[in-house]
């Protein structure tokens, strides 16, 4: 079952970047692989998918084994993945990023907060200055 919530933060996400030049519409709501199709600014054929994070990982932004491959199995010419954390803003493009070693990390079966379920899951680590677009949170004085 769809977040709502979640959904509403995607096409704002989707919107604010249409905003700089993309074509994205938003493919979110389902279990497709990823959360938006479209073109980048220049053109190229693409997919994102986004998450919101609760936590900023120190050791990097997670994205899990199965979804890496899934993404880059697309026909898509580019294949996106954004990260919201308490920390700011970062996206990846997964084309040209050096992954970094596999690790193993005991994460919720599924994406739902409900779900109190934990599995070992195979999942990299991308560090905050691999990303391409990075937009940090400042604390107000």
């Amino acid at each position: 079952m769809a977040n709502k919530e979640t959904d509403k933060w995607e096409k704002a996400v989707i919107f604010l970047l249409n905003l700089d030049g993309w074509d994205l519409k938003w493919t979110g709501g389902g279990s497709c692989v990823y959360d938006a199709k479209g073109k980048t600014p220049k053109g190229k054929t693409c997919v994102l998918e986004i998450k919101f994070r609760k936590k900023h990982y120190d050791e990097g932004m997670i994205i899990e084994k199965k979804k890496y491959d899934a993404l880059m199995s697309l026909d898509e010419e580019v294949k996106l993945y954004f990260n919201n954390t308490p920390k700011g803003n970062f996206m990846y493009y997964l084309n040209t990023l050096k992954l970094p070693k596999l690790n193993v990390k005991e994460l919720g079966a599924t994406t739902h907060y409900s779900n109190k379920k934990r599995i070992n899951k195979d999942v990299y680590y991308l560090k905050d200055s691999d990303a391409v677009i990075i937009n940090i949170n400042i604390e107000p004085h």
